[in-house]
């Protein structure tokens, strides 16, 4: 490079042309060698003349400690290269988005109960925006560290961190989407994960006139945001629901609020494990519909760490999703595990869940800062999700103490309440009605509507027809 530089500078001006267009073609093959390397030729079961385009592949995050981070591209079928670009990332904390968001909610292609056969979802938030999924942090489902004590000392920090590197590298590779219109979303306990890479995103900006990632809002979903406004609101759920008798809502209310933390009081844990049991054999996640298999999954509800219940989740859809995922032919077809990772590919990873470390109880000041820069910003909640409910979203949104724009009001979809939503300045709630804790996989038409409503920044429909 050194050479070329020299040669510029030394011989004439139109030499010189000539051998930046030279550098500049030589650059440009390079980025597109690299992208067609991750280009998804055929997946296997999947439907006959797929319409729209798809990605896959490793970028790696940190050369010494070999951390490298799986993403999955679905384009849009339709006018992709006018289409803005959204980051999609579940919770956990150690959940595939490969799992949850592509492979059961918003991704164009899912799961048949066979394992084997993919399906079109036409409800996927690619007919708005090309889709880009990310398994994050390094020890998710394909993602890998070459560095063994990563897994055990994962954080929200250095989740953020890692994305963000992977978002900059991603789009040297992908140039094409560089100064496209940016958007993230997930749900869950990425409720953390959402504005943390956004703060570092807008931080990072700061100063560049043309800045190569031109992130304009979020969108979250259930959202894990402040522990304290979370915890009540999930026990004031249970309560008003009739999941729990009142000796134990005044067990939790006299236990586990006087020194929240991520170490909660014998005597809290206890409580919240009656609170398990007479629970009963329900779908925590889903209220109202019926578990897969719940014998198991409940045992997984509570965990010391957490001062309420954690985000396990084990539908039908994920024994699909961990079989498919798991046949070498797939993997190779999605130039997945690449490096022979030790163990199968997994929705979750327990390591990471149970050791996770430093994480922050309140994400509120991130809020604030983010709503002060006037990014858009979005939180929807199912109004039957037990685990992080509608009623710990309001608690925490409340706390705020943002102005009112538009007071609490129904919307409409296909002729029927479709939920509720309020205005704040700053931002916008909508609650989805009867749906569970993954909006899109049990209301997948009203879930598009949010999102297409959230891309134009209108208000959700309040009339009837």
């Amino acid at each position: 490079m050194f050479l070329v530089m020299h040669l510029i500078t030394r011989k004439t001006p139109l030499f010189g042309c000539f051998l930046f267009l030279l550098l500049s073609f030589f650059s440009s093959a390079h980025k597109s060698t690299n992208q067609e390397r991750d280009k998804i030729a055929r997946l296997p079961g999947q439907p006959e003349n797929l319409n729209f385009t798809q990605y896959s592949g490793y970028v790696t995050v940190d050369n010494l400690a070999g951390r490298a981070l799986f993403y999955w591209l679905t384009e849009s079928p339709s006018n992709p290269d006018s289409k803005p670009l959204l980051l999609w990332l579940n919770g956990g904390p150690g959940c595939s988005s490969i799992a949850y968001g592509a492979a059961e909610e918003i991704g164009p292609l899912h799961i048949a109960n066979d394992a084997k056969t993919l399906y079109i979802n036409p409800y996927s938030w690619n007919n708005l925006a090309n889709l880009l999924f990310l398994e994050s942090p390094a020890g998710v489902g394909f993602s890998y560290s070459n560095t063994t004590s990563d897994l055990y000392n994962c954080s929200d920090s250095r989740t953020a961190k890692d994305s963000y590197k992977f978002l900059v590298r991603w789009l040297n590779r992908f140039p094409q989407y560089m100064h496209r219109e940016f958007y993230i979303a997930g749900e869950s306990y990425a409720g953390h994960y959402v504005p943390q890479l956004s703060q570092l995103i807008y931080r990072r900006n700061k100063g560049i006139k043309e800045p190569t990632i031109n992130f304009k809002g979020f969108l979250v979903g259930n959202p894990v945001i402040d522990d304290q406004h979370d915890s009540f609101g999930a026990v004031e759920y249970w309560y008003g629901h009739g999941l729990i008798s009142e000796s134990t809502y005044n067990k939790l209310i006299d236990t586990c609020f006087d020194a929240l933390d991520n170490s909660p009081s014998i005597t809290c844990i206890k409580a919240q494990e009656e609170a398990v049991a007479e629970f009963g054999n329900i779908d925590p996640y889903s209220i109202y519909t019926p578990p897969c298999n719940s014998t198991t999954s409940l045992k997984r509800e509570l965990r010391a760490h957490y001062p309420w219940m954690t985000r396990s989740y084990d539908p039908c859809t994920e024994r699909y999703s961990t079989e498919y995922f798991n046949h070498p032919d797939v993997q190779l077809a999605m130039h997945a595990n690449s490096t022979k990772i030790s163990y199968p590919w997994g929705t979750c990873n327990e390591v990471i869940g149970t050791h996770w470390s430093n994480r922050p109880p309140s994400m509120l000041s991130v809020y604030q800062e983010l709503i002060a820069a006037g990014f858009r910003i979005w939180v929807f909640s199912g109004d039957a999700d037990a685990v992080v409910p509608v009623t710990a979203t309001r608690y925490s949104i409340e706390a705020l103490k943002l102005p009112t724009v538009i007071n609490w009001y129904p919307w409409y979809h296909n002729g029927r309440i479709g939920g509720w939503s309020k205005v704040y300045k700053g931002l916008t709630l909508v609650t989805i009605a009867g749906a569970g804790h993954e909006v899109p996989l049990l209301h997948p038409q009203e879930a598009l509507l949010v999102f297409d409503q959230f891309l134009k920044n209108q208000y959700m429909p309040t009339k009837s027809f």
